[in-house]
């Protein structure tokens, strides 16, 4: 573990609180590509969308552009099968998370199914003093676009 003169820093590690409040420079450089329709896990003052949930996970389906800043723990993997389904139903899903590439969830679900954009630095969360203890990076899942008999008609020419 690594360790700041005699103690560990579990920061590194583990998020002492879960839910953190999304950074509105990070929302205001992603509108343009994203215009989110949806926020899947928001609070009524800090969502990004018109239209939203305070628990997307118990949501039919994600519908249009969304957005999704889940709750920083074991669900981490739920919230991901939530976007993976969401994306098959043909909405897009951006997901921002922590950088945490040696676990399960990151190589099973993140992957094989998602864009990846790494964070450069730690993001100033807005309900929060300091940086995040951890990196982060967005996992993006659009949906599977099936190839019209035209596009394959060009394909065999």
């Amino acid at each position: 573990m690594f360790r700041i003169g005699n103690r560990i820093n579990k920061g590194l590690f583990t998020s002492m609180r879960g839910d953190w409040c999304t950074p509105y420079q990070l929302i205001a450089a992603l509108r343009y590509e994203f215009p989110f329709t949806f926020d899947a896990a928001a609070r009524p003052s800090d969502t990004v969308a018109d239209s939203y949930s305070e628990n997307g996970l118990k949501e039919k389906h994600w519908p249009g552009v969304v957005w999704c800043n889940p709750p920083y723990g074991r669900e981490i993997s739920d919230w991901l099968r939530k976007a993976i389904d969401s994306a098959a139903q043909g909405s897009t899903v951006v997901v921002l998370l922590p950088a945490r590439t040696d676990t399960k969830w990151f190589h099973s679900l993140i992957i094989p199914h998602a864009e990846i954009r790494f964070l450069s630095g730690r993001l100033q969360f807005d309900d929060r003093k300091g940086r995040a203890p951890f990196p982060s990076m967005l996992a993006i899942f659009r949906p599977e676009r099936p190839i019209s008999l035209e596009e394959l008609r060009d394909v065999q020419t």
